[in-house]
């Protein structure tokens, strides 16, 4: 057996950026990017790997929100049509490039990424689910949930029944989805506090991932630090961020992707290039937003001056941090494992979004550490949260301690003077849905519809993504407005269903509108001290 164990945890999620009221909405965007710049690249990678045999595992949060828009018609037209602009943009450049001999190598490489991750979406028909299922049931990945809408959940403790209902429901379709059970939650933005995981235990989680100081100040202090999960009483295991690793990919300082080597993300051809060129390629079209389309490499601080990019430099950087992160683990684990006298576990989260989009050469880094390790397993082996409980090692029972992975480790981030006026409103909708699943547990027909579209509207205002907006100040306009909108709409649908006037011809506009999670049952909302009973199920015949 190995001297110690990496747990490689990758964490999908977008917010519910969904616009059919729009022909081209920058939000999407978001979207359409993650899915050429990381999804798809990651993908190839692990079916790459697959298919040569190397032993390898990751762990894959994918959230529901994010799984939704996969499977969305909708967004897979606008994202097939889009990149078909992306292509056409792409052979213009080689044909405005042709001759240059930094720039013309530069513009068939992205011409090559943009058919290949054509014909690769293509191939599954658009439903890249089923290509994380695959891998899945090769025993590759092990996929796991977060909260419906990525809700952060210490701040919505005040109602745990509105906490039941998100992680419930992330469950269930998760199941309907992948046809199985998972096994752990990603807690959204690793957050985390008392009582939690009683609600996690109940559903049959296994696991949850925190911050680093989630284990390291638990109570009573754990004696292997995060190098071993604890066990709450209620018998949920609990993993905690190793620090190290952390700081090896993430920091854009001292990390690897801030290496001078490296593609620089925020030198992009939309702004190099006049407006009456490149407009009808953008997303809006004549708007200028990034491309994806970079010819320059980080070379140094600030963007006054860029040499041009140079892949193959970029490729053997990657190679070369891929060796040093593996050969930094090898002697953790050798110092741990003499120490603690059983094989340590690092557990290395990340941001999916990381690998391709931020970081252009992440996902060869992943593929040339997967390979590395799996050449000699004698130190290291890769392996998942769930493997790690299956090899039986005694765990400490112990309380984890309320913390988040965000900007001084707990919930400021997500509750400041820029968003602390949503929470008010959060909690007195989640108050009165109680009351409407209460009170109306056997509805039908239009009274149900609209009981359901409340639930879907209250989960949708209650993404963290919204005060984290906020708080960063990027788009905060349009997280604000998110925000209200579905608080309105809630509201609205709330006194209907109360006053028996449903507006059925408003309602259908709703649910055409937010059509997330069309098998969501608004029982979930129901008081805990009701005594009507509810009939749960999940699994493949909800889709």
């Amino acid at each position: 057996m190995a001297q110690g164990f990496l747990a490689l945890i990758l964490h999908a999620h977008l917010p519910y950026v969904r616009h059919p009221e729009y022909e081209y909405s920058l939000e999407e965007k978001w979207f359409f990017e993650a899915i050429t710049e990381c999804y798809m690249p990651l993908l190839m990678v692990f079916e790459k790997l697959a298919e040569e045999r190397i032993d390898f595992r990751l762990t894959f949060s994918l959230s529901p929100t994010l799984l939704a828009m996969l499977e969305d018609p909708l967004l897979r037209e606008r994202y097939r049509q889009y990149l078909q602009r992306l292509q056409e943009l792409a052979r213009l450049e080689e044909e405005r490039t042709a001759g240059d001999p930094d720039f013309a190598p530069l513009a068939r490489l992205y011409r090559h990424h943009f058919d290949t991750v054509a014909d690769y979406f293509n191939r599954y028909n658009g439903r890249l689910v089923n290509a994380f299922r695959k891998l899945a049931e090769m025993n590759y990945l092990e996929l796991i949930t977060t909260a419906s809408t990525h809700a952060y959940l210490p701040l919505l403790m005040l109602q745990p029944e509105s906490i039941y209902a998100q992680i419930t429901n992330a469950v269930q379709y998760h199941q309907a989805i992948f046809g199985e059970m998972p096994r752990g939650i990603w807690l959204p933005e690793c957050a985390y506090d008392h009582g939690l995981e009683d609600i996690i235990s109940e559903l049959g989680l296994q696991y949850f991932i925190t911050a680093t100081h989630g284990v390291l100040y638990a109570s009573p202090r754990p004696k292997y630090g995060v190098y071993s999960p604890i066990l709450t009483k209620s018998g949920v295991a609990v993993f905690g961020r190793d620090p190290e690793t952390s700081k090896q990919v993430w920091s854009s300082q001292e990390g690897y992707p801030g290496d001078y080597d490296y593609r620089e993300f925020y030198r992009d051809i939309a702004y190099d290039l006049p407006l009456d060129y490149i407009g009808p390629h953008l997303h809006p079209p004549g708007m200028r937003s990034d491309t994806g389309i970079k010819y320059y490499r980080i070379t140094s601080e600030g963007l006054e001056y860029k040499e041009p990019y140079r892949p193959e430099r970029a490729r053997e950087k990657a190679a070369l941090h891929a060796g040093n992160f593996m050969f930094n683990r090898e002697q953790q684990v050798k110092y741990l494992s003499a120490v603690m006298g059983r094989p340590p576990i690092i557990i290395s989260p990340y941001d999916t979004e990381l690998f391709g989009h931020w970081w252009f050469e992440g996902p060869q880094w992943l593929d040339f550490l997967c390979r590395k390790i799996a050449y000699d397993q004698q130190h290291l082996k890769l392996i998942t949260p769930g493997e790690y409980l299956d090899l039986g090692y005694p765990l400490q029972l112990s309380n984890p301690n309320p913390s988040s992975w965000g900007d001084k480790g707990y919930h400021e981030f997500w509750l400041n003077g820029s968003n602390d006026w949503l929470y008010r409103h959060l909690h007195k909708a989640a108050e009165e849905m109680i009351a409407l699943a209460t009170t109306y547990p056997e509805a039908e027909e239009l009274q149900k519809r609209a009981l359901c579209q409340a639930s879907r509207e209250l989960m949708l205002a209650q993404s963290s993504d919204w005060p984290f907006i906020m708080t960063s100040g990027t788009m905060d306009n349009y997280a604000r407005s998110r925000a209200e909108n579905h608080l309105i709409r809630f509201r609205s649908l709330a006194r209907q269903i109360n006053e028996g006037t449903i507006d059925p011809a408003w309602l259908s506009a709703l649910e055409q509108a937010d059509n997330i999670f069309p098998h969501l049952d608004y029982r979930l909302y129901q008081s805990f001290e009701s005594t009507v009973p509810v009939e749960l199920t999940a699994g493949a015949g909800m889709l």
